[in-house]
This record gives structure tokens, sequence and C-alpha cells, in this order.
């Protein structure tokens, strides 16, 4: 339990040579920071080779490939020694649709009649439970004789598929095994067959999650033994929950957990959209904190500057669409793609709910058009209708976004109907169709805005983050403030996670064009002039150069490599000219090949412009992680983001960590230096003045040559952020100079309060 917010948390990734013995080798490094948790991914067993965690196959075992609870148990006390409480992320909203998964095995054999058939999201009204997991389509791969059963297994290419009947003869006859497979609980379909005939929920678009229902008391307690039974054991402080939006009924969930393990503090994985506050009727502490990245960008972001870049960009690459334009295209096009099936589903469900409606009798493609265009109008990512009915404000919502989706229809009817679904859920197939459409938004708008969208629009990248808003790359002192007010000093401010699209001190790379936007734009024109420049889209070369810039490292000797895989992923996710499905490896080597030229050409020669922005965005790193430090609320630490950290998408952000290197402060340039420094100052100031930054009123000062963030209790005013100069009557803490610029921490000596 843990009584006090944390001072800071250090965030690490388990697996990929990260285990709790190597772990524990390196808590006093950690302590020694000045860190007051240790804050883990999902210690639970998941899928073999799994580089994550996230796709759990028993959530009540501790993962044997990190060394089981034995392992576990040396951990926490090693941690204990040292002073560090643990916070364990864990995943209730699913888990891995494999072979691997025992309950999952005990479905396919059971069908419906399993004690685990209720546990996952399956509509077993829509048939057998689809397995698409075929190379090829059934048939083709029947007639090469590629099927046998064998052992009460239906094999094909070294996989066992469980038989309802374990005495089944083994054959490999043609009609024998057509008929054993039309006999299961399941059927096997080609992998193709997943954009429109799954049968289960899944997590967005991601097949081999399959969402579980922890809103039924059975299945939560099923799912959530070891979890309850670590914080009940004093091995486990605190909680973060992965994916609070994939929920049912995320704050039934939340009270039942809480109730669960009173007085122990609860974060959720929340996207904040625009002015959106958490529903005051969930039982946590706070958000894991997306918000407070987003508004560190912003704050940083040289707002005359940006509106200089904008025209530059707008006359270089000639991009037609708004983000908001262009979200809308990648909305569509996830609906009738990555997410066609969640859309059929949708339909099915309006059409039952509609069946004695006296508003419409709405069709098929009547109701197709109609829910896409509603889904399409949802301006965050869900509302939270539920057993209880629809609150004011989801009313409000819900209205607006009818109004919006009939405008580019022919007939407003259909939508009406279906938005009366929603408004007034009063029967159970309404509050089953308002439901999985919540469920499904969520996977909408991070399917087409962080994974699509994000990648095509690429004005400045800086503001395509998770949580962000690329159409909003400033924020007003205003504003600032008011999110300032609102924030507590259980709130978690982060600024890299292995979910970012990049890591914070990419991010302030990026951040520097805003100060330098001619500087920018004479690298892009050079970098035009290339051969290879030739083969590649204005949009794409301005893409590039901006991510060039982000991890450049000339002693970097695997930046070419991280260049190509990400260029390759990115281009991918953009769904234009390369997808996941049917890769364009020729678009992919043109774009990479002229990727590898540019940096080729700053290693010959380091352009002045490359020098001042990379000068400029040191200056960015040491402020936002000062702002990030001193916020109210308590900072969340990426491991390894305690030096300068330039990463891309994952799983370029999941390089290992070199903690030893880290704890001998020997580091390679004078930046990183100066951050582990910092750091380490910052941490213990926050421990130093715990009382003060808890009742610490907070503004911040935005101009174009300062951010200075201020707090005080009227007595005494800390002051941080950077300045042409140090501001008078400041005291330092802490100073240091980049480029005529000064980076500080300080005490205000002529305090007026604030």
């Amino acid at each position: 339990m843990m009584h006090s917010a944390p001072t800071a948390t250090y965030r690490v990734q388990l697996r990929e040579g990260v285990d709790f013995d190597n772990l524990a080798r390196h808590v006093d490094y950690i302590a020694g920071l000045g860190m007051s948790h240790l804050y883990l991914s999902p210690i639970f067993t998941a899928s073999t080779g799994s580089t994550h965690g996230y796709d759990v196959i028993n959530p009540n075992q501790i993962d044997p490939t990190l060394g089981g609870r034995g392992a576990f148990e040396r951990l926490v006390g090693a941690a204990r020694q040292v002073g560090l409480g643990i916070i364990l992320d864990i995943v209730p909203n699913h888990t891995a649709f494999t072979l691997e998964n025992p309950w999952l095995l005990e479905v396919l054999r059971e069908g419906e009649n399993s004690p685990y058939a209720s546990h996952f999201d399956i509509d077993w009204n829509a048939g057998p439970l689809v397995l698409p997991i075929l190379p090829e389509p059934f048939e083709q791969m029947l007639a090469a004789g590629r099927f046998s059963v064998k052992n009460g297994h239906f094999v094909f290419d070294g996989t066992q598929v469980p038989l309802a009947d374990t005495t089944q003869d083994d054959t490999t006859d043609i009609d024998a095994l057509r008929k054993v497979h039309e006999q299961q609980h399941w059927r096997l379909k080609h992998w193709e067959a997943e954009r429109d005939s799954i049968t289960h929920r899944r997590f967005f678009n991601v097949t081999s999650l399959i969402g579980m229902r922890v809103e039924d008391p059975e299945v939560f307690e099923d799912t959530h033994a070891l979890t309850l039974d670590l914080v009940r054991a004093g091995l486990v402080d605190g909680l973060r929950v992965d994916h609070i939006d994939g929920l049912a009924d995320p704050a039934a969930y939340l009270e039942r957990l809480s109730q669960a393990l009173p007085g122990t503090p609860i974060w959720v994985e929340k996207i904040l959209v625009g002015d959106e506050r958490l529903p005051e009727n969930w039982n946590t502490v706070g958000t894991t904190g997306y918000e407070s990245a987003r508004l560190l960008a912003r704050a940083l972001t040289h707002s005359q500057g940006i509106e200089k870049l904008d025209q530059i960009w707008r006359d270089l690459v000639q991009e037609p669409d708004s983000f908001p334009q262009a979200l809308t295209r990648a909305k569509k096009d996830i609906l009738e793609f990555e997410l066609a099936a969640e859309l059929h589903q949708l339909v099915a469900l309006a059409a039952a709910a509609l069946q004695a409606s006296p508003l419409a009798e709405p069709g098929p493609e009547t109701l197709r058009e109609a829910v896409m265009a509603l889904l399409g109008a949802v301006p965050r990512y869900r509302t939270y209708i539920d057993s209880n009915g629809i609150e004011e404000a989801d009313h409000a919502i819900v209205t607006r976004m009818s109004e919006t989706a009939a405008r580019g229809l022919r007939s407003e009817v259909g939508v009406k109907a279906v938005a009366s679904l929603m408004l007034s859920p009063d029967t159970a197939q309404a509050r089953t169709f308002a439901l999985r459409f919540q469920q499904v938004s969520g996977a909408l708008l991070a399917k087409a805005q962080e994974d699509t969208a994000g990648f095509r629009w690429s004005r400045y990248l800086a503001a395509n983050e998770v949580g962000a808003e690329p159409a909003e790359p400033t924020v007003d002192q205003r504003e600032a403030d008011q999110f300032l007010s609102g924030r507590t000093p259980w709130g978690m401010n982060l600024s890299s996670t292995h979910d970012t699209k990049r890591s914070e001190d990419a991010r302030m790379r990026m951040v520097a064009i805003s100060h330098q936007p001619e500087g920018f734009k004479a690298l892009y024109l050079r970098a035009c002039e290339l051969r290879e420049a030739a083969e590649v889209t204005p949009a794409w070369r301005w893409y590039i150069i901006q991510t060039c810039l982000a991890i450049w490292d000339p002693a970097d000797a695997h930046l070419d490599e991280r260049l190509r895989d990400h260029i390759r992923k990115a281009m991918r996710e953009a769904k234009q000219a390369s997808f996941w499905t049917r890769p364009n490896e020729d678009a992919e080597n043109k774009a990479i090949a002229f990727a590898h030229a540019a940096v080729a050409l700053w290693r010959d020669a380091l352009p002045i412009e490359l020098e001042q922005l990379v000068s400029s965005a040191d200056t960015l790193i040491l402020t936002q992680l000062a702002l990030k430090t001193l916020l109210p609320g308590f900072p969340d630490i990426y491991r390894g983001s305690e030096t300068v950290f330039l990463a891309l998408t994952d799983p370029d952000n999941r390089r290992p960590v070199d903690w030893g290197t880290l704890a001998g402060g020997t580091l390679d340039s004078t930046i990183a230096t100066a951050k582990l420094n910092l750091t380490r100052e910052l941490l213990g100031l926050r421990k130093a003045e715990r009382e003060f930054l808890e009742r610490a009123a907070s503004n911040v000062v935005l101009n174009p040559d300062s951010v200075l963030l201020r707090r005080s209790d009227g007595q005494r005013a800390l002051v941080a952020g950077f300045a042409t100069r140090l501001p008078a009557g400041i005291e330092p803490i802490w100073h240091t100079e980049i480029n005529r610029q000064v980076i500080l921490v300080g005490w205000d000596t002529q305090l007026s309060a604030a």
C-alpha cells in the first residue's frame, strides 16, 4: 500500500535480455538516481518469444522466462533494500489468441460448454469460433494433403488444434478430414479472412489478441487472482491498467478492482482528447500522463516559428489536406480494411436492435453508411454508456456526433435511428450495440490517427504523437495554466514510453525545427538535390529528413539500419504506397536509399544548419526534463531516458540499455552527461522538497525566447525553464548555458505570491 505519491517512477521494459535477476543487479543505480518506484511492464506468462509481454497467455503465472515467482520475489527484496517500491502493469482487456493459451485450448475442445467460454469475448451466435491462422484457403490446403488428424488434434504445418472428440481416428482422407473439421467448435480460415469473418473481439485490429469479459465478476476473479495475491502479499504497491477504454465498463471495473485492493493506487492508460477529463466516477488516482507529454512539446514549440514552418511545408510539399481532412480519410480507410470485421459486427447489432424501431426501417447498406459516419464523428476515444444508461455529457456528445454524421449523407434517417440506440439505450439489444460501438470507436481513433494519418501528414512530427493533436502544435498560457491547476501529486508525467512514436529527446530534435524553420528548410532542400531524391515523393522526403534529424548521431554504427527499419514500418503504417499485408519493397527501398544518402551527406560535411538544430535541441532536451520533473504530479522516467535518448517508434525504442555505462557516469557527449546529472539533481530536489511541491501552485510564462514554470506556495517560489539570460532575483540550484540560452532551476529570492 502506498501512503504518499511516488517521488519518481523508473519504467522498465522486461524481456529481450531483461529479466528479474538482471534488473535486480541495477536497483542500486536506479535508486541512486532518486527514484522511489520501479514501474514494470507485464510480468505474466506471455506467448513464446514475446518481446513486450502484453500478449498474455496465463494471467495467473509469473513468466518463467523472466525467472518465475522466485526471481520476482528476489527482485522485490533487492528493490526494498534500496528503498524502491513496485508498480505493476496489468492487462485486463485481452489475452493472446493463440494455441498456447490454456483457457482458449479448453474452449476449442469444449466450445460453449467450456467453463472458460464466457471468459472470452466471443460471438457464439455467429457460429463456430473462427481461427484465421491458415497460410492458404482451407480447401486448397485440403486438396494438397496438408491436413491430418493425429492423436486427437487437427494438424497442419506443425500446428495442432485440439478436437472436441479426442478419440477421433487418425486420418488423412480428404472427405473424413472435411467432416471432422465441420464437427468442431471452431473453423480454420485463411489469415486474410480476419478482415471480415472473425468471431472474437480483438485488441484494435490485432487478431492474435482476444478480448476478455472482465465485466463478469467470475472472469474478473479468475483473471486477477495472481495480481490480487501479489498486492495483498505486499510485493506490489500500485497498478497501471493497460488500455482501460477497451473494457466494457471501465468505471465498474475500477470500482471492483479498488474494492478488492483498498488503498492501492491505480493509474490508467487513457488518452484524453482536447479538454476532456477523466470521468468523475472512475476510482483511479489518474492517467499514466500522455497529456503531460503533449503539454511539454506544445509549450516548447515556437509559436511564430511553427507558422513559418507551416508555410515552408505547404510551398515545398504541396499537401492538399488539413489534418482533420487527413484523419477523416484515414478513418474511412481503417473502417473499410483493418476494422472491417468490427464494422460488419456493428451493422448486424444495429439491425437487430432496430427491428421494431418506429424511427426507420434501414437496410444493410443504410446501416453500414450510418455506422461508418457515426464512428467517424466520434470526437474522442469513446463515450461511457453503461448499464445505468447515458450521462448528460455523453448525451450531448452523441447528439453532436449524430448531427455531424448526418451532414454528408443523402438521408439522415439511418444515422438518427442508429444514434437513438445510444441516446436511449433502453433495450438489451440497444445496450449491446452501444457497448460494442464504444469499444470500436477507441480502436478506430488510435489506428486512424496515431498509426495512419500521423505517418501520412508529416508537417511537424513532434506533434504526431500518442495523445497529441498534429493540428494543435502550440499552447497558450491560459490553457497551460488551466491544465496545471487540475493536476494532483498523484498525476504521472511521462515523456517517453514503449508506445510513443518518438522518444522524448528525438521529439525535442523535431521541436527545434520550430525554432529554426529556415535551417530545416535548407537541410531539406539540400537533400532534395541528391540523386536518390528523385524517386521519393516530397511528403516522404519531408518525413525522412525530420526522422534523420531526430536520431542523428555520427557515432551510431547502427544508424542506417535503424532508419531502414523505421522507414519500412512508417510506409506500411501510412497504408498508401505499401502495406503490412502487401509490402511494396521497391517504394520502400527508394525511400530508404534517400535516407541513407542524406545522412551520408551529413557525415561527409556537417551542415551548419544541422549543428545549430542539434544545439537548439540540447537546450530543449534539458528544459523538457526540468519542466517534466517539477510539474504538479511526479515524473515517470522510461529506462535509459535519464540520459539523452534518441529513439523512434517500437521496436527502436526498446533497444537495450547499458546500465553499466550509465552507472559509471562516463558518457559519450556533454549533453548526455548534463542530462544524467540534471536528472539526479532534480530528483534529489523532489525528495528534499516533497511537501513544498505537493502544495505549491503552478503557472507558466510562455514567450518566444523563454519558457518558465513557476511553483509557489506563497512563501517560496521555484522557477525552471530556459531564457536568454538568468532572470533577475533567481538563486540557481542548477543552470547551464547552451548557444546563448540559459537553462535553469532556482529559487526566486524576490518572491511575490504567484
